[in-house]
């Protein structure tokens, strides 16, 4: 048997072992297509106050500067769908924080993935990724066979919708590689781009980022913009409106995560609790939670932004 496919299969039962859902493996190599794109999006301005994505432009195209000698972008998706959710009449948080920071959480699957590797494979050279580094993670699963990008912008999959995490590992071993997912099931549905209550959906398939209510939410540390001030529609933290339209998320199934399980104090909290919530009530509830991010100023400001 070839090499790298034993490896490959190796690596890829590892990272069922470990919980993703999916795992595919491309050629690290500089990605032409998506710096023309990513450039002219950044030139008009999308990206707003989030200027880190103005930095490490070459590295964020071209995985062989993150990573020396670089040969293999391993892509993983991990689903983060809840079987119970928030309360009808309360303010919204995206799905993918009821439980605990997701970063940890994969960061250490990863460190798993890639000690399996050393162990069972031999020394390799090697980073892990999960959102918080320049990788265009969608751009990589689509190459390494996970899915399509979809028109909302987000890595959807064929009976698995796009409610996952994505995450990378980069390593200098040649592994054998996955065909790229050349097709595009959203067909003529806009159900994602018609429901955005922001706008922030392009007909052309990217993102304005700067309208998207989940920047508004955690990622711009000014005041939110008075125009949009009845089109939040109830969210504090993130947004799933695009996700919850979509109709290949019909198909999504729940988690068996235990770390992201949610405390059903948080899902049945109401609108009056959330208001009256203190800094330490905040800071014991959202330890370990991805809204310690926008910290409980933000969520303050958030919510009064929102009840008017």
């Amino acid at each position: 048997m070839d090499n790298h496919f034993k490896y490959s299969q190796l690596i890829k039962n590892e990272a069922k072992r470990l919980g993703f859902e999916s795992c595919g493996i491309a050629k690290a190599t500089f990605l032409e297509q998506e710096a023309k794109n990513f450039e002219k999006w950044i030139k008009d301005g999308f990206q707003g106050e989030m200027s880190y994505l103005e930095n490490h432009f070459d590295k964020r195209l071209d995985p062989r500067l993150l990573v020396d000698g670089a040969k293999s972008v391993i892509s993983l998706s991990f689903n983060y769908y809840p079987e119970k959710q928030q309360v009808s009449e309360t303010y919204k948080i995206a799905k993918y924080a009821y439980g605990e920071d997701y970063h940890e959480v994969l960061k250490n699957k990863l460190k798993e993935l890639l000690y399996f590797i050393e162990t069972n494979i031999g020394e390799v050279s090697g980073r892990a990724f999960v959102d918080s580094a320049p990788v265009m993670e969608r751009a990589w699963a689509q190459k390494s066979g996970l899915g399509w990008i979809g028109k909302n912008t987000l890595l959807l999959q064929k009976k698995k919708g796009s409610f996952h995490f994505l995450a990378e590992l980069i390593i200098d071993l040649d592994l054998a590689y996955d065909t790229p997912f050349i097709n595009n099931y959203c067909g003529t549905c806009t159900r994602c781009i018609d429901v955005c209550p922001t706008n922030a959906i392009s007909t052309e398939g990217y993102l304005k980022a700067n309208q998207c209510i989940s920047y508004f939410t955690i990622e711009l540390k000014n005041e939110i913009p008075k125009e949009f001030q009845f089109k939040l529609n109830d969210w504090i933290f993130g947004c799933d409106i695009c996700q919850d339209i979509c109709p290949w998320n019909s198909f999504s199934t729940f988690h068996q995560e235990k770390t992201f399980f949610s405390d059903n104090n948080l899902l049945k909290f109401s609108k009056k609790e959330w208001i009256e919530i203190t800094e330490d009530v905040f800071m014991q509830i959202f330890k370990k939670s991805p809204l310690k991010r926008t910290k409980y100023s933000g969520i303050i400001r958030n919510i009064n932004f929102v009840k008017l």
